[in-house]
């Protein structure tokens, strides 16, 4: 059977036209997804960095009458968080068209109808649960987004199961469709309560996590499928590991670093308690151990020729600027602007970390 998922270079000469164009659409629209996905954190930290977190009052209304800004109530800090509410409607549809992309390239309309189907289902039970919670004064709107969200899971539970080829980009695609509605989510209930620190700082973090897996998207879609064999040495590899570790903690205390600071989404949000200046210093100290990290690996690769040097190039490059950026804004007393640029930069910076992970392997030699 001819596998029609590849729009690179890897794509033969038997695949039909049609799905060459399809082949073409989704790689756009995977482009797309990833430059929106990065752009939301962005729109984010602009939400976050001008006090604007609760420029909407409600959710998933602006206000109790309203579903768009008034602006001569809400004022500029209406327009920017409901500025945010719109990105992650185009973030949506934009994941949405991939998965439908997807499913459409790999398995054809069948498996196109059969989802179409899951959403009608997840809208229509979205609006029973809607309808049956409003009576009895339960918040009726996260209920009915968590339905959604369960459909759009049981939807994407199915097309793995029955998808016979290309898997992975079936799965990537659909963790993106489910982190953005679980974004949504997320999003309510942090207006909701008040712009909880802790909230958040989860808001973030997942949404670099979407970075990461629409990065990753990107890498598979190029990739010729079939087994994988390891294109580094173990040690090489064990080193890699340890070094997202070193990531994962450095954005960790970066993010509380964040909640305890000057910048809470609110001026009459209070914090979680934490010193800001001695989180500060702990932040660094992880961030300082990844970039010696992610040099060593770089000059090993380059020395070695290992597969996932020029990605370790990049890695390297961003970490830098990440750490000057980051003493910059401190010796700066944390203004908005650099804040802004250090929080886009980390989910860069940990995208490139999960292609250059996703280098670690290439696709297995055959004999003859």
């Amino acid at each position: 059977m001819t596998d029609t998922t590849m729009p690179a270079s890897s794509t033969t000469r038997a695949v039909p036209p049609r799905s060459a164009v399809w082949g073409r659409a989704l790689t756009v629209f995977a482009w797309l997804s990833f430059v929106s996905e990065t752009i939301i954190i962005g729109t984010g930290g602009a939400v976050r960095l001008t006090g604007s977190g609760l420029g909407c009052s409600d959710w998933p209304l602006c206000t109790p009458e309203s579903l768009v800004p008034i602006l001569e109530v809400q004022g500029v800090h209406g327009l920017i968080e409901f500025g945010n509410r719109l990105m992650t409607g185009v973030v949506g549809i934009i994941a949405l068209v991939v998965v439908l992309l997807v499913l459409h390239t790999i398995s054809g309309a069948r498996a196109l109808k059969t989802a179409l189907w899951y959403a009608l289902f997840g809208i229509i039970a979205a609006g029973v649960a809607f309808a049956i919670a409003t009576p009895f004064h339960f918040p009726a709107s996260p209920i009915a987004l968590g339905v959604l969200l369960i459909a759009v899971i049981a939807a994407a539970v199915h097309s793995v199961r029955t998808t016979p080829t290309r898997r992975d980009l079936v799965l990537l695609a659909w963790l993106v469709l489910i982190g953005v509605v679980a974004q949504a989510l997320v999003g309510g209930i942090t207006v909701l309560t008040g712009l909880n620190p802790f909230i958040v700082g989860f808001h973030y973090t997942s949404s670099l996590l979407l970075v990461c897996v629409t990065a990753a998207f990107l890498v598979r879609l190029k990739a010729v499928p079939g087994p994988r064999e390891s294109a580094v040495p173990s040690w090489f590899a064990a080193v890699t590991h340890v070094t997202g570790l070193a990531l994962a903690v450095t954005i960790v205390f970066g993010v509380l670093t964040t909640g305890s600071g000057p910048h809470s989404g609110d001026a009459d949000v209070l914090r979680h308690g934490f010193d800001a200046t001695v989180l500060a210093h702990v932040h660094s100290w992880p961030g300082y151990v990844l970039a010696a990290l992610v040099l060593f690996l770089t000059v090993s690769a380059w020395v070695l020729r290992l597969e996932p040097r020029r990605w370790l190039l990049v890695l390297v490059i961003a970490i830098l600027v990440q750490v000057g950026v980051g003493v910059w804004q401190a010796r700066e007393g944390l203004p908005p602007l650099l804040v802004g640029i250090h929080m886009v930069l980390a989910s860069l910076s940990a995208a490139a970390y999960t292609v250059v992970v996703l280098h670690l392997k290439r696709p297995a030699r055959t004999d003859g």
